[in-house]
C-alpha cells in the first residue's frame, strides 16, 4: 500500500457497532462484554437500532465493523437488522467492506452462508493460538481443529476476506508451538492476520492472578515472538501495513485504515468510541445502563472530546505513525524532529524521514514514539 492509497482512508466514511454478547469472558479481556446475558439481546439490539436511526444523517459508509464481545453469538438474522437500519439511514458505498469478528466454534456453513446473504464479506475469526495448552490457558472455548472448519466455511459461503487474530507470549507458550501456530494459520491462507502480545490488564482475571503471583508475560519473549512472526509471514506472502496486523494485497482492513488515517466513522452501541467532524467521543459502557439511557430517550454517551487544532495534529502523528507508511509532512513532524526525545530516536534508528514522511523503524518501540508525541508542545507560531 503505497502512503498516498493509504492517507485517502482520511476521507473514508465508516462505523462500528458493538456486539458485547460472549459464551464465557476470556481472563484476558478488558473490553465492553458481558456473558450469560442473552436474555438482553432483543433489547439492546433494538437500542443499537434506535441509536442509529435516530443519529444525524451522513454519506454512504464505505467500511462497517461488527465487534464484540462475540457477533457470532448472536443469531444472524439480528445483525442483519442493524445492518438494515445503517443502509436506510447513511447507505452504504457499492463495494463497502462489511466486516464481523467470529469465534471459531460459533461458525459453520448454514452461519456462514446466511452472514454472507446479509451483506457481510469480511470476517475475523478470534483463533489466537493453535496449541491446545495455550486456548486453554487463554480460556479459549474452541480446539485448533475448529478453527479449520471455520475458515473453510467462511471460504465456501463466499466471504472475499478472511482473518485470523493470533496472541503471542502467553506463559508456558513456547518457541515451537508459536512457529507452528503461524505455520498452521498460513497454511489456512487467510487474506489478512493480526499477532497481538498478551496484555495483562488491571482488573482482569488474569490481571488479579498476575497480581497475585501467577506468572506474567515475558517483553523479551514476546518480542522474540514479534520479529519470528513478521519474518515467517513476510516470507509466506503477506505484508505488515500496520504495527500488528499483515494482509495479502489489497486485502487490508479498510474499517482499521480509516481509524489510523483519521478518517471519520460512527459508533453504535454499548463501550463503543467513534470520530465525527472533529469531535471524539465514546457511548456508556455498562450495557443495562447504555440500554436504559436509549429507552428512556437519553443520549447514550458518556463524553465527547474536541480535536482542534494543535490536539488534532497531535492525534493525526499518534493514530497514523501506527501505519508502515507512517505520516505525511506537516507541524507535528517538525516539532517531532526538533524535540530532545525526537532527535534520540533518529539517533537510535527508531524513527526515520523519507520525503518528508516520519515513519517508525522498530515497531516494538511504536509506545515510545507515541510517549514522545504526547508530550510535544505546539509551536509559539502554531495558530489556535
Amino acid at each position: 500500500m503505497t502512503p498516498t492509497e493509504a492517507d485517502a482512508y482520511s476521507r473514508s466514511a465508516a462505523a462500528y457497532v458493538h456486539i458485547p454478547f460472549c459464551s464465557s469472558v476470556c481472563p484476558y479481556c478488558d473490553f465492553a462484554v458481558v456473558a450469560g446475558r442473552d436474555d438482553l439481546v432483543g433489547r439492546y439490539i433494538d437500542a443499537v437500532c434506535t441509536e442509529i436511526t435516530t443519529s444525524e444523517p451522513w454519506r454512504p459508509l464505505e467500511a462497517i465493523y461488527f465487534g464484540g464481545g462475540t457477533p457470532s453469538h448472536v443469531d444472524p438474522s439480528v445483525l442483519g437488522g442493524v445492518l438494515d437500519a445503517l443502509s436506510l439511514k447513511h447507505g452504504f458505498s457499492a463495494d463497502a467492506e462489511v466486516s464481523l469478528e467470529a469465534n471459531p466454534e460459533d461458525f459453520d456453513v448454514a452461519r456462514a452462508t446466511t452472514l454472507r446473504s446479509l451483506g457481510f464479506n469480511r470476517v475475523s475469526f478470534g483463533a489466537q493460538s493453535f496449541d491446545s495448552s495455550v486456548l486453554v490457558a487463554l480460556g479459549r472455548r474452541h480446539q485448533s481443529g475448529q478453527i479449520e472448519s471455520s475458515v473453510r466455511a467462511a471460504r465456501r459461503a463466499g466471504f472475499e476476506n478472511v482473518s485470523l487474530d493470533l496472541i503471542y507470549g502467553t506463559p508456558g507458550e513456547t518457541a515451537n508451538s508459536w512457529r507452528d501456530t503461524l505455520r498452521r494459520a498460513i497454511d489456512l491462507a487467510p487474506d489478512h492476520i493480526s499477532c497481538y502480545a498478551l496484555t495483562v490488564e488491571s482488573g482482569t482475571p488474569l490481571g488479579r492472578a498476575v497480581r497475585d503471583g501467577a506468572e506474567a508475560p515475558d517483553p523479551d519473549t514476546q518480542a522474540d515472538r514479534y520479529e519470528n512472526a513478521n519474518m515467517v509471514l513476510s516470507a509466506a506472502g503477506y505484508t505488515r501495513y500496520e504495527v500488528s496486523n499483515w494482509s495479502y494485497p489489497q486485502h487490508e482492513c479498510r474499517y482499521n485504515l480509516t481509524v489510523w488515517a483519521q478518517g471519520q466513522y460512527e459508533a453504535y452501541g454499548n463501550g463503543s468510541h467513534g470520530y465525527r467532524d472533529g469531535i471524539r467521543f465514546r457511548n456508556i459502557r455498562r450495557i443495562d445502563a447504555y440500554v436504559s439511557a436509549v429507552e428512556s430517550d437519553k443520549t447514550p454517551r458518556s463524553g465527547n472530546d474536541v480535536i482542534e487544532g494543535w490536539d488534532a495534529e497531535i492525534d493525526r502523528l499518534f493514530v497514523g505513525l501506527r501505519r508502515v507508511v507512517g505520516v505525511a509532512p506537516g507541524p507535528g513532524v517538525t516539532t517531532f524532529l526538533q524535540s530532545d526525545s525526537g532527535r534520540r530516536l533518529v539517533d537510535a534508528d527508531v524513527v526515520n524521514l523519507v520525503a518528508g514522511r516520519l515513519t517508525i523503524n522498530r515497531p516494538l518501540l511504536t509506545d515510545e514514539v507515541h510517549r514522545c508525541v504526547l508530550d510535544l508542545e505546539a509551536p509559539q507560531c502554531f495558530p489556535t
